[in-house]
């Protein structure tokens, strides 16, 4: 099919698309009702449950208890004769390897008989363990190919639930011998030793509380493209991203996008993933258009950081599920148009009793020392492990955002707002601090009501952004698991609580030592304390000043981790050992080499296959035309033909030639140990991408539309109504 029949094609798929499904209609079907059906929710739990081992598990789930075994049958027929009426016929122990993704297994629950028929079963052995092949997923050299077996542990604090007639448990894993090789196991040692430490402090103020948990609200934007076009671009299906692309007409530059009037088919979209999500109990709350076109936000209401990561599992699986059955594609990339903004996760995070959240400074900040005293943590914590926490986000897709005037720059610093900066500057000098006064914002018209006004303004150019009770992580990319930023605050924040807690449980006046203690804090760590633009040059400058971390790249940032107080910030809470966090670095380094080693390769073919032949295609029909016009008549003029051609001629001679020096920068990349082989494909061959990528979109330009071989960002960008 040629370029033009292709294109004409997916107009018309656009133009008559029915989707498969509609969403529920809410005049029948309500919110709550459906919201959880299919969740084995702590409320299906007390019912089915028998009232004692509803009780011996709630106390796991909800005070961190040892679990049980004995338990463990009876919840695994209970919870099979539940799935069986949701229409399950298999069960899976869903993880989260080193992938990045989700995994799963699925099993059946029959069993033959002696007569030859089945019989459903699942025991709690079945429920509480399995077993999967550890060897064929990411371990950074901890698994060799004949070491292959792993186990999946239950995670009973994350409720089971049924997804296309599958019962899915949410579990962690580990390898034979024991070491991690997921993302669950470390994010729920990190919770438990900041509920540790956290709870010390706390009895410290006279409160005792079962344990402290960390939340967090993951904001997840993304795009959505028609899946026609999407299907005719290798680079989108290979790569999540588009390595060609000359900019349309018009991008965001009008700002007319962000917050706009959602278009009928992706509002049906939105609304067949909120029933979607709600269904498994997802709390998907916000919806909206993102600034760039085609680009979209979900964000749903806080939970538990252990709950948060699997629902953003779930919701990113869930976005790319449901768009393909509208005809559209999602795209989860950071950076999946070159010249528009990309996509990230903001990682709102907290800390959090069952009765307060420990960083609501209250109507009288100054005054509440708690509060006071875990700012401070956060804000040493942050300060000291800066490094590790650029680690967290670090990958070859987020590489294109971080520090591109639309994200955070790769240089971490903490947004506290005016009103916390004046007491911070105020604790740090021995000053007064004087409170602002509430402000009624009059907005001059006497129909709308006044209002008070926030304290402090938002600063979106920050990474790490105080929000009045929580602090928004704005770094980590979109198709990230929100998992490994979440253990390293954590298990830093945990750190100085610990040092906290072991200085003031033995101090003669209390309240006088916790003062002493934040003012230390604040006059050690103040400088990772920023409330300007974080874009601007000027900041980057004063940043290198005060000695802050700028690792602009996930080469500069992945070494960090090796760095001794960061192992032995793992090794001192048991998140990880010494090895276990080599064998991190080693995968995150495979996981951005091969990354860019397969859009090298991609675009290699795109150019040689699709781009020279239309070119090719273009210049010889001009060059028909120019000879056919010549054979007419001689007084005809062939300029327009002749001047298009040599433009053409000489920009497909240069693509050839930059064609050659990718390949040959592919060729010749480094082959040395696994930093040397990122060194090399960052330092050689992306720039050798971004020089055939320039002529390529150059050529795009000068190019005939119906030659052209593949959808153009207009068609992609505005393809979707």
């Amino acid at each position: 099919m040629s370029s033009n029949s292709a294109r004409r094609s997916a107009v018309q798929a656009i133009t008559t698309y029915k989707p498969e499904a509609s969403p529920l209609n809410f005049y029948d079907t309500k919110p709550t009702d459906i919201f959880g059906c299919n969740v084995f929710t702590d409320k299906v739990m007390r019912e089915r449950l028998p009232k004692d081992v509803y009780k011996a598990l709630h106390k796991t789930i909800e005070f961190g208890e040892r679990m049980d075994p004995g338990i463990a049958d009876t919840v695994a027929a209970v919870m099979k004769d539940w799935a069986i009426e949701k229409g399950a016929t298999h069960f899976t122990h869903i993880f989260y390897p080193l992938t990045g993704q989700t995994a799963e297994k699925h099993d059946s629950f029959i069993s033959p008989t002696k007569d030859g028929r089945v019989i459903m079963e699942f025991s709690g052995k079945e429920l509480v363990k399995g077993e999967p092949d550890a060897s064929s997923f990411p371990s950074g050299g901890l698994r060799a190919t004949a070491e292959a077996r792993g186990y999946t542990a239950w995670d009973p604090t994350s409720y089971a639930f049924v997804k296309d007639e599958v019962l899915c448990i949410p579990t962690a894993f580990c390898s034979y011998s024991g070491e991690v090789l997921d993302e669950k196991t470390p994010l729920l040692r990190s919770m438990s030793a900041i509920s540790t430490q956290a709870c010390r402090i706390l009895k410290l103020f006279g409160k005792t509380v079962p344990q402290v948990s960390t939340t967090v609200g993951p904001e997840q934007e993304y795009f959505l493209v028609d899946r026609g076009q999407y299907l005719q671009r290798e680079d989108l299906r290979l790569c999540g991203r588009t390595l060609f692309g000359a900019m349309p007409p018009k991008g965001q530059e009008l700002d007319d996008h962000y917050f706009g009037v959602i278009k009928p088919r992706v509002s049906g979209y939105m609304k067949e993933l909120d029933d979607e999500l709600w269904k498994l109990g997802v709390a998907a709350k916000t919806k909206h258009n993102e600034v760039a076109p085609a680009q979209h936000e979900l964000a749903p209401i806080f939970s538990t950081t252990n709950i948060a990561v699997d629902h953003n599992q779930l919701t990113m699986e869930m976005m790319k599920r449901v768009a393909t059955r509208h005809g559209m594609a999602c795209l989860l990339h950071e950076k999946p148009f070159d010249g528009v903004n990309g996509s990230g996760k903001h990682n709102n995070w907290s800390i959090s009793t069952p009765t307060e959240n420990l960083l609501d400074p209250g109507k009288t900040p100054m005054e509440n020392l708690q509060f006071l005293l875990f700012l401070a943590a956060v804000i040493k914590a942050v300060d000291q492990y800066q490094d590790l926490l650029r680690v967290t986000v670090a990958s070859a897709g987020n590489d294109h955002r971080l520090g591109a005037n639309e994200a955070p720059p790769a240089i971490i610093s903490i947004f506290v707002g005016e009103e916390l900066e004046a007491i911070i500057e105020s604790i740090a000098s021995g000053a007064d601090y004087i409170a602002p006064a509430k402000t009624r914002m009059e907005l001059g018209v006497d129909i709308l009501p006044t209002f008070s006004k926030d304290t402090t303004d938002r600063n979106r150019t920050s990474p790490f952004a105080f929000t009045g009770n929580k602090f928004e992580f704005r770094m980590p990319g979109s198709a990230m698991s929100i998992a490994d930023a979440n253990i390293v605050l954590n298990t830093a924040v945990a750190k100085e609580l610990k040092g906290y807690a072991d200085e003031l449980e033995n101090a003669e006046d209390f309240d006088t030592a916790v003062i002493k203690l934040v003012k230390r804090t604040i006059r050690d760590h103040k400088r990772i304390i920023f409330n300007g633009n974080g874009y601007s040059r000027e900041w980057e400058q004063e940043a290198e000043k005060r000695g802050l971390c700028n690792l602009k790249s996930t080469v500069d940032a992945l070494p960090c981790v090796l760095e001794r107080k960061n192992i032995e910030l793992f090794e001192e809470f048991g998140i990880f050992s010494e090895a276990e966090v080599r064998a991190r670095y080693e995968v995150s380094l495979e996981n951005y080499t091969k990354a860019l080693h397969i859009e090298a390769l991609t675009m290699l073919d795109m150019a040689k296959k699709q781009i020279v032949p239309a070119v090719a295609a273009y210049m010889g029909d001009l060059a028909d035309t120019a000879c056919s016009k010549k054979a007419l008549s001689s007084a005809l003029s062939t300029r327009a033909e002749e001047t298009l051609l040599a433009k053409l001629s000489a920009g497909a001679d240069m693509l050839v030639e930059k064609i050659d020096e990718l390949q040959a920068a592919v060729d010749g990349a480094s082959r040395g140990d696994s930093l040397q082989e990122a060194a090399c494909y960052k330092d050689r061959v992306l720039p050798k991408m971004a020089e055939l990528r320039a002529v390529a979109d150059a050529l795009e330009l000068a190019t005939g539309k119906d030659y052209w071989p593949f959808p153009t960002y207009a068609d992609l960008l505005f393809g979707v109504n």
